[in-house]
């Protein structure tokens, strides 16, 4: 029988309190919550962990946030693929498709190691 440690959790509990910490942070610094965990429809789509907003100029920021433990192996700037980050476009291309307008958009990464917290505001772009 498997004993899961309790402290660690599983790597989805780990990775949604990773995801927890980078909102609470984003909204610390004045961004709003527009969407979470938002998914495109049918197989080999592409997700997008926080959509926010800047209220300042009205930019929507869509957010990936990834965690790891410790910085070995590549950290967790390391695991945002081209591919990945061509899925995030791809998200974010659906999800403007539902607006009248489109705002102002930046793609933005949260790293979270260990305890801290790093973010890249405009990590790269749709091209």
């Amino acid at each position: 029988m498997f004993l899961q440690n309790k402290r660690s959790g599983t790597t989805k509990q780990r990775g949604d309190a990773g995801e927890d910490a980078a909102l609470a942070h984003l909204l610390d610094a004045g961004l709003l919550l527009v969407a979470r965990n938002y998914r495109t429809p049918g197989r080999g789509g592409g997700e997008i962990d926080l959509i926010m907003r800047a209220p300042r100029d009205g930019t929507l920021v869509f957010v990936e946030v990834r965690r790891r433990a410790s910085g070995t192996h590549g950290g967790a700037g390391g695991s945002i693929t081209g591919v990945k980050q061509r899925r995030i476009v791809f998200a974010a291309r659906h999800y403007l498709m539902k607006l009248r307008s489109w705002p102002p958009c930046r793609f933005d990464v949260v790293l979270v190691e260990g305890d801290g917290i790093e973010w890249l505001q405009g990590a790269f772009d749709a091209g």
